[in-house]
């Protein structure tokens, strides 16, 4: 059935292995679990640098886990998106030469996290940031900590859906930047797959009717003037899946201190990604300007 084959490419768990881990790269790490306040256990690494400022890592979604991305077992659509893996842990290291701890768990659905019902692109797994926060602020050695939240598409999702309709934001005082890498739409993303439109409906179609999960009016947008730390957007001016003018939109409706960095780089959606582990200078910049 073709519409089940396309809401399997955009919401069905199990895509996102965890491929590879801190040791790999020389650092210090421990395995974490924690619970969202719906009752979803959350499996990430607590990525051990200093105890005053950590660094929460959202990566993005249905093909992504807290590592990464690799190409292993992906059919020709997502690898669409990058011809090779994504080492997230590349950010990860630089980030603890720089004195921070990081954390970096997957979200609902992905990696070694539980799987309970279907990928919602942001409006449920908006619970999975909050949490990330509050297992820091519980920690024993980090109560102190400053934080930053480093969100990735549909982790930025995430994060934006949490302002906006988490009351726990507002009460983190030691959550203190976010940098948001290419906020995007779920509509403009399947806009922007080249999928035949017939796909598309039938693909909305089953997963209302089968799934009960419908993402054709969920957006995050309306809830970007609830950010409430101040926040640099990244996105490449190439990136096919987007559009340029919703970024703009996104990034005019922040009402906190921001600043927008445009990158010129292949036009692939995961050239953003690939540039973050590879480029510290910026995101060292901004998350110094606040955590320190």
């Amino acid at each position: 059935m073709l519409g089940k084959m396309v809401s399997d490419l955009m919401i069905k768990p199990g895509k996102s292995p965890v491929f590879e881990s801190p040791q790999k790269y020389g650092l210090e790490y421990e395995d974490v679990t924690f619970k969202a306040n719906d009752g979803v256990t959350l499996s990430g690494w607590l990525v051990k640098g200093g105890t005053d400022k950590v660094i929460i890592q959202s990566h993005f979604g249905v093909q992504c886990s807290r590592c990464g991305f690799t190409v292993e077992g992906k059919g020709i659509m997502e690898k669409s998106l990058w011809n090779s893996d994504i080492h997230f842990l590349n950010q990860a290291k630089y980030l603890v030469k720089a004195g921070y701890s990081v954390l970096m768990y997957d979200m609902r659905n992905h990696g070694d996290s539980e799987k309970k019902g279907w990928i919602t692109w942001g409006k449920d797994e908006r619970k999975d940031i909050v949490a990330a926060i509050q297992f820091i602020e519980n920690h024993k050695d980090y109560k102190n900590a400053n934080i930053g939240l480093l969100s990735i598409c549909m982790g930025q999702a995430i994060s934006t859906f949490a302002f906006g309709m988490e009351p726990e934001m507002k009460n983190f005082n030691n959550l203190k930047a976010m940098i948001s890498v290419q906020p995007l739409t779920y509509d403009y993303f399947v806009a922007n797959m080249g999928l035949p439109m017939f796909l598309v409906n039938a693909g909305s179609k089953y997963s209302k009717n089968k799934r009960n999960t419908d993402l054709t009016g969920d957006s995050f947008l309306p809830y970007v003037k609830d950010i409430s730390v101040p926040t640099l957007v990244i996105q490449n001016s190439n990136d096919p899946m987007t559009d340029l003018d919703m970024v703009k939109q996104y990034y005019n409706a922040l009402t906190v201190e921001k600043e927008m960095l445009w990158l010129d780089l292949d036009k692939k959606r995961a050239a953003a990604y690939d540039w973050l582990g590879k480029n510290p200078d910026k995101i060292l910049e901004w998350f110094g300007k606040f955590l320190s």
